[in-house]
Parts: C-alpha cells; sequence; structure tokens
C-alpha cells in the first residue's frame, strides 16, 4: 500500500479508499463494518462517505444511514484515529435533502452538524462539496450542461460565501480540509484563486469520475493537479462493476448494481461492450484478473490521490484488494494505450 498527502495538507491517504454508498441498502450494518475490518487489515486507511448515501437506490428515506453505519463502527471499535474520514454535504437540486436547497453558509451549518452526529465524531477529515450549485457536466450531462447560461459574478460569490463557511468549520476544529466533487477545472481553479485572494482554505482535492472508460481527467484537469496540487479522488474506477467483465454477454447478476439500475447510471450504452472486451483481453494476455488491473491502472496515474472502490460482498473487496499492490508492467500500460487509442470516449 502506497500513502500520499492531500494535496497541500498534512493528511495522509492510502492510495486505495474505500467507497461506502452501498452501505444501508445492499450491504448491512454488520456487512459495513466486516468491510472497513478488512480494508484496514489491508492497509487502507481512507473512508469516503455522503450525507445523501447509500444511492443504490437513492431514497429521502435511506439519506444518511451510510453516515450512521460508519459511526456506529467507530463508536464500537474506538479506531476513529485509524482511519481518515471523509464526507460529502449535496449541492443544489436534489429534493430529497434540505429541499434541493444551495450549498451555502446555512445550509453547511446544518449539513456539517448533521454528518458529525450521525459519524459519532468531533471532526470531518475531508468535507466535499458534493457538485457544484452552478450545475455539473459529469453525471453524463456532457450534452446538457451550459456553461453559457452562468453569471460570472454571480458563481465568484458564491464559492466565496461556500469557502467563508467552509473556512468557520476548519476554525472552530469540525473540519482538517475541504475538497470539491463533481467539479470543473475553470471551477477548481476559481476555488483556489479566492481562497489564496481572501487567506480561506485551499482545496486539497476533487472527486471525479475515472477509469479505463471515462478519462476526462487526463486533459486540463490533469495540467491543474499537476501544478496546483489538488489530486483526484477517483469514483467508479471500475464503471459501476463493468470493468469486472460481470456483465458480459448479457449477464446481470442477481442484487448486482445493473439489477437496480439497468443502464448504471447512462454508463451502459452499445458503444461500451467492445472497449470493455479489448480490456478484458488485455487482462487475459497478461495473466491478470481484470478488476484489479482496472483498479491498478487508476492508481498508476500521475494526478492520482487515491482511487475510491466499493463492494457488495468480501468476495469482491478481497478482490479489489488485491490491486493494491499491484504494479503494471510497461507492457500492460503500452496495450492498454492501444486500447485508449481507438475508444478514447466510450461513455
Amino acid at each position: 500500500m502506497q500513502y500520499k498527502t492531500l494535496g497541500r495538507s498534512d493528511i495522509r491517504v492510502s492510495n486505495f479508499c474505500l467507497g461506502t454508498m452501498t452501505w444501508g441498502t445492499q450491504n448491512t450494518e454488520a456487512e459495513g463494518h466486516a468491510q472497513i475490518d478488512a480494508a484496514l487489515d489491508a492497509g487502507v486507511t481512507f473512508i469516503d462517505t455522503a450525507e445523501m448515501y447509500p444511492t443504490t437506490p437513492l431514497s429521502p428515506e435511506t439519506a444518511g444511514r451510510t453516515e450512521e453505519i460508519l459511526g456506529t463502527w467507530i463508536a464500537k471499535s474506538g479506531r476513529r484515529d485509524d482511519v481518515v474520514l471523509a464526507t460529502k454535504v449535496v449541492g443544489e437540486g436534489y429534493k430529497g435533502i434540505r429541499d434541493g436547497g444551495p450549498v451555502n453558509a446555512a445550509s453547511i451549518a446544518v449539513a456539517v452538524e448533521g454528518s458529525l452526529k450521525r459519524l459519532q465524531t468531533d471532526v470531518i477529515d475531508l468535507y466535499q462539496i458534493h457538485w457544484p450549485n452552478r450545475g455539473s457536466y459529469h453525471f453524463r450531462k456532457w450534452h446538457s450542461f451550459d456553461p453559457m447560461a452562468q453569471d460570472r459574478t454571480g458563481v465568484k460569490d458564491d464559492i466565496l460565501q461556500t469557502l467563508e463557511a467552509m473556512d468557520g468549520l476548519v476554525k472552530s476544529g469540525k473540519v482538517r480540509a475541504i475538497g470539491l466533487s463533481n467539479e470543473s477545472t475553470w471551477g477548481t481553479t476559481q476555488f483556489l484563486e479566492i481562497a489564496e485572494k481572501n487567506g480561506l482554505p485551499r482545496v486539497v482535492s476533487t472527486q471525479n469520475e475515472y477509469s479505463l472508460l471515462c478519462r476526462h481527467f487526463d486533459l486540463d484537469f490533469a495540467e491543474l493537479s499537476h501544478h496546483e496540487d489538488v489530486g483526484l479522488l477517483s469514483f467508479s474506477p471500475l464503471a459501476a462493476g463493468i470493468l469486472s467483465g460481470k456483465y458480459m454477454d448479457g449477464s446481470v447478476p442477481v442484487g448486482s448494481r445493473k439489477s437496480i439500475n439497468d443502464v448504471l447510471g447512462g454508463r451502459w450504452t452499445d458503444r461500451v461492450e467492445t472497449p470493455v472486451r479489448k480490456y478484458a483481453a488485455v487482462a487475459e494476455k497478461h495473466g491478470l484478473n481484470f478488476a484489479q488491473m482496472s483498479l491498478a491502472f487508476c492508481a498508476s496515474r500521475p494526478h492520482m490521490t487515491s482511487v475510491i472502490f466499493g463492494a457488495t460482498t468480501m468476495d469482491q473487496l478481497a478482490t479489489a484488494l488485491g490491486a493494491t499492490d499491484q504494479t503494471l508492467s510497461q507492457e500492460v500500460l503500452d496495450d492498454i494505450h492501444q486500447v485508449y487509442l481507438h475508444h478514447p470516449i466510450p461513455m
């Protein structure tokens, strides 16, 4: 296991992170606790959650349940200091929490207290904005995203107010560092510039989707990451299980995410199966487990701080943990690159 620093903070995290968004629906409390114990035994010290989790399926009635499961583990184990804990405040538009209101000083104050109570802790190590108030092109919204409708002054004022609220949390000791999620390069730049100008907390990371099938971050965002020390926390590194190969040939395992959401949040399209087969062939050629190769590839990227993976079974978790000590050879990386050249943006 490797360990990296979150941005310019003093927080060290494992370069693999345990995701939790199935706990409370697909996974029970006991299963969530068992996953934490197994991950810690393997050297994973970083756990990511959110106030809206679980998401499979997403429901206002279950919002917060995942944080509660983490909280009961903390209370039961007494091992709070052994983990770096990240959670998120929802962005504008999700009606299931605070009636879809925006991220602002008032909502942040309410949200953080709720998360602290459910997590049974006095401090959140990394507090992230789940998505920006102005909207996001993530979650496969590439074709509907309209930045021309944004008001520049309004966006900057919104970011300033958000940073001022976060500053209060940091100064009070409730939050150690702040991060973004589902952000754009320009948006992240604004957070950095406004923070520096006003002496406010600097974002240390951005949590965006990244996998063999979704590599937008390799472009302008990777440039920002390199120059500004804002590392990527990649979610969906297996593309909701697609890159394990379990959905090939029309297979839909009982209880899998695809059995709940047949298009996997827009990931499963007629463009996807061909590159998946080709990446699977690379793994087979080199005698690698397909899922482990997919995770190890993400961890190999120079802009990657931590790869967030989730599991619904202990066998899946064991497979994912098996990627934490893998280093892909140059031959494997070259073969992956050849597939990428022909299928750069399959979803």
